[in-house]
């Protein structure tokens, strides 16, 4: 029984923060912004304010599929985001310029996650598949590996909180600092950006849970062999 809702409380923490997010993004953005601005002209205000001329601003096809790709330099927002005018384009473009500067600043924690990315990425991989064989195999020694790679994919997790968190405390001072949005806007902006940071906090959330889950079992295994 507690296995079971241990695992309805993994699964509804993400989609919890996943309804919050589209949500909130939903319902904002269908409010326009005072100053009429599109995302992308707000993506390009804000970076040229920063002196980040080199840093273009893309359409890219998709639903919240916004993000910024610090190998080209490239902003890229969703097609409603780069042309529409409204509230939540204007967070989420604010946002991924957030991340430009975090990369033109060098900021440490963007450094950090860029380093643990490949590490990040073999431990997603391959790491359940030494846990499952470790389990059903009663492998001690194969789990203990298996939970190590999880642990680095884990870490990228952690990291990410700071860097998308910096990200929206950026988004908001320029917002507010060059007048794209103005009074009550700051709120709206606000819930956007807070809906979106959810969705890192679940993932970190189960992650850690699920890694403290194969740790208490593979300590477990440990014993019974003793």
């Amino acid at each position: 029984m507690s296995y079971l809702i241990y695992f309805a409380i993994i699964i509804l923490i993400p989609i919890y923060a996943q309804m919050k997010v589209r949500s909130a993004y939903k319902k904002y953005s269908e409010v326009p912004s005072s100053t009429g601005m599109t995302g992308a002209q707000v993506a390009r205000q804000i970076l040229d304010e920063k002196g980040l001329y080199n840093v273009t601003v893309e359409e890219t096809p998709g639903v919240l599929s916004d993000h910024y790709d610090p190998r080209s330099k490239t902003v890229r927002l969703s097609s409603n985001n780069f042309h529409g005018h409204s509230l939540a384009g204007t967070a989420v473009a604010a946002h991924e310029v957030g991340h430009a500067i975090q990369d033109q600043e060098a900021y440490a924690f963007l450094r950090l996650r860029h380093t643990l990315v490949p590490v990040a990425s073999i431990g997603s991989n391959f790491s359940w598949i030494l846990i499952m064989i470790g389990i059903f195999a009663g492998m001690a020694n194969l789990l203990l590996l298996g939970i190590i790679f999880m642990a680095a994919a884990v870490v990228f997790q952690i990291v990410t909180l700071p860097v998308e968190f910096n990200a929206s405390s950026r988004a908001m001072d320029q917002v507010v600092s060059l007048g794209i949005i103005r009074n009550d806007e700051e709120r709206e902006t606000k819930k956007v950006l807070d809906a979106a940071a959810l969705t890192y906090v679940a993932a970190a959330a189960v992650a850690v849970l699920e890694l403290v889950r194969l740790v208490l079992m593979y300590t477990g295994m440990t014993r019974s062999d003793d």
